[in-house]
């Protein structure tokens, strides 16, 4: 059984013009623990909204979306929070780190709304999270004082720290260097396998989307899986 399923998946916005605008269009995708699958699309392509359904932050107007088989319309909108927090990390292109405040405490963050044995052991567990990207040496350093490769770096180990079973990678190297973005990457992709977890990476880059087990394309919001899986 896959972790996350799409079946026929449809969204779609009415406009100020009466008119019906389909965003996607019948998308099917599984994904399973352990696995990288990357989604290339051109600006308005759908690659947001994609986004928002996977990360259970909107719901399909048709189709099914499935976590571990149960369907999302069968869960209450507290369940539904909770999977989100508990089990789903998200990395943003925009780092979104608190300004002023260490490196440290914005890895703890998710853990602050976490069960108890999480929330008491927040700081033992970020600081293990920082150390596993290489960070170790920077606990105490704000944002202001990390190059933009070490802030992806925090935000990867604050997306991690409560041990999702899915990541969501939104254009994660857009803000940094081309050989800065690699690395991250790379690192990214590393402590996902290592830890089991499932990874999606929406991307406008070709050579970040190679870095996947499977890539899919988006266009016109119809999702479609790339020659040999691997992106063009």
């Amino acid at each position: 059984m896959s972790l996350l399923r799409l079946d026929g998946v449809t969204r779609s916005v009415h406009l100020a013009d009466g008119s019906l605008l389909e965003i996607l269009r019948g998308v099917d995708l599984a994904v399973d623990a352990g696995e990288h699958v990357s989604i290339v699309g051109r600006s308005g392509s759908g690659k947001t909204t994609l986004l928002n359904l996977l990360g259970f932050l909107d719901e399909p107007a048709s189709g099914n979306l499935l976590w571990e088989g149960r369907p999302l319309r069968s869960l209450s909108t507290r369940q539904r929070d909770r999977l989100r927090g508990r089990d789903i990390g998200f990395v943003f292109q925009q780092f979104n780190l608190l300004s002023g405040r260490s490196a440290l405490d914005n890895t703890i963050v998710p853990l602050l709304y976490a069960e108890s044995a999480l929330f008491w052991r927040r700081r033992v567990l970020a600081t293990a999270m920082l150390e596993r990207v290489g960070l170790g040496e920077r606990l105490g350093s704000t944002p202001e004082q990390l190059s933009g490769g070490e802030q992806q770096r925090v935000a990867i180990a604050r997306a991690l720290v409560r041990g999702p079973r899915l990541i969501l990678a939104d254009e994660p190297t857009g803000a940094l260097d081309v050989e800065t973005g690699a690395r991250v990457m790379r690192l990214l992709d590393d402590v996902a396998r290592a830890s089991g977890a499932a990874l999606i990476t929406i991307t406008h880059d070709p050579a970040i989307a190679a870095l996947a087990d499977r890539s899919y394309r988006l266009d016109a919001g119809s999702l479609v899986l790339d020659a040999a899986g691997v992106a063009a």
